[in-house]
């Protein structure tokens, strides 16, 4: 299709570069718009084709019609998650891709290096030093070797992580509603319930998509049931963790570390400078004081491999269907599944 104008909501500058370099090789119009996707800017993508969103824009039903009446015809995602955007509201007006699998290494890796960081005080250590105190007093760590790890979620990116920690000498226990057996065998790791994984984890990372059955996965009643001293890593979604738990959790050191790429109410504070500005939001200022808490701002994707794997994907998602009517990532509106995985699927639509 000529002339296909794409309007691009929650542009970075790193955004645009990869963006830009990727469509040398499709030819599109991108508008490059810094502001979130929201009700105020819906307005602005009159005489568009496709909107691409992050994570932080919000497809609501007020939105939808805005859009709709416009001449969008694409939502196109440039992440995996989608919990952004309500399916029902769109249903059988606006289809909605994503990227399913940018780098499922970009994101363990960083869940690897919040534990690596929290467990041998990485963090606190780089401040001491720079201040020219080189005792090691209150940095013990212990050996990942012989630890339990317990992974929730095993898409690639559980999966990755999974064999990462094998190669530290760590006991597996793996938890998903659809268990790969054949995996499990590879990697001598055992699939278990949830009960059993926060008992017998030493670490438990969040590798979960956003669901009404997820959100606050991790609340006062799992954290009773793990270890004391548990180290909490969450590179998926923010709400998948109860934050008021999580930090009563901390004061009773049942949490003994929490490794937090993504927050509950992350959308107004996350991809922003705001180093100039009084953190109006107490629950995220009070996570901050705790000194066995590491919080990175959703950068678990932030690779240059990711980037452009995501803008290539997006670019293609978006040819694809615009050219030829396919939609190879998009999400199934009825039940919240990628087509590819829908098990209602029947010609193509879910009924």
């Amino acid at each position: 299709m000529e002339n296909t104008r794409i309007a691009f909501f929650d542009a970075k500058p790193y955004d645009m570069e990869s963006f830009d370099e990727v469509n040398k090789n499709y030819g599109f119009e991108i508008k490059y718009f810094k502001n979130h996707l929201s009700a105020d800017t819906a307005p602005l993508t009159k005489g568009f084709d496709t909107v691409c969103i992050f994570v932080n824009d919000q497809i609501t039903g007020g939105i939808v019609p805005v859009l709709a009446d416009n001449g969008i015809r694409l939502i196109a995602l440039r992440s995996a998650g989608y919990n952004n955007i309500d399916l029902k509201a769109v249903f059988n007006r606006i289809h909605v891709v994503r990227v399913p699998a940018y780098s499922p290494h970009a994101v363990a890796e960083h869940a690897v290096a919040l534990m690596l960081s929290l467990n041998r005080k990485m963090h606190r250590a780089y401040y001491r030093t720079r201040d020219h105190n080189f005792s090691i007093a209150g940095f013990l760590g212990f050996d990942m070797f012989g630890k339990t790890a317990g992974i929730i979620g095993t898409g690639l990116i559980g999966k990755t992580l999974i064999r990462i920690l094998k190669g530290f000498g760590m006991k597996i226990l793996a938890y998903d509603v659809h268990p790969d057996k054949e995996f499990a065998r590879e990697t001598e790791c055992n699939y278990t319930n949830l009960d059993a994984l926060y008992s017998g984890s030493d670490i438990i990372s969040l590798h979960c998509p956003l669901t009404a059955e997820t959100r606050h996965l991790i609340n006062e009643k799992s954290i009773a049931q793990m270890k004391p001293g548990v180290m909490l890593i969450n590179t998926g979604r923010g709400p998948l963790i109860d934050t008021k738990a999580l930090i009563k959790g901390l004061k009773t050191k049942k949490i003994g570390y929490a490794g937090l790429d993504v927050y509950e109410e992350e959308s107004e504070y996350f991809f922003e400078d705001l180093s100039g500005e009084i953190l109006s939001d107490d629950v995220l200022a009070r996570l901050l004081t705790f000194n066995n808490v590491l919080i990175t701002s959703h950068q678990g994707f932030f690779t240059k491999e990711a980037l452009h794997n995501i803008a290539e994907t997006t670019l293609k998602n978006i040819r694809l269907f615009l050219d030829q009517g396919i939609l190879e990532n998009e999400i199934c509106y009825q039940c919240g599944q990628e087509k590819t995985h829908c098990n209602r699927t029947k010609n193509g639509r879910c009924f």
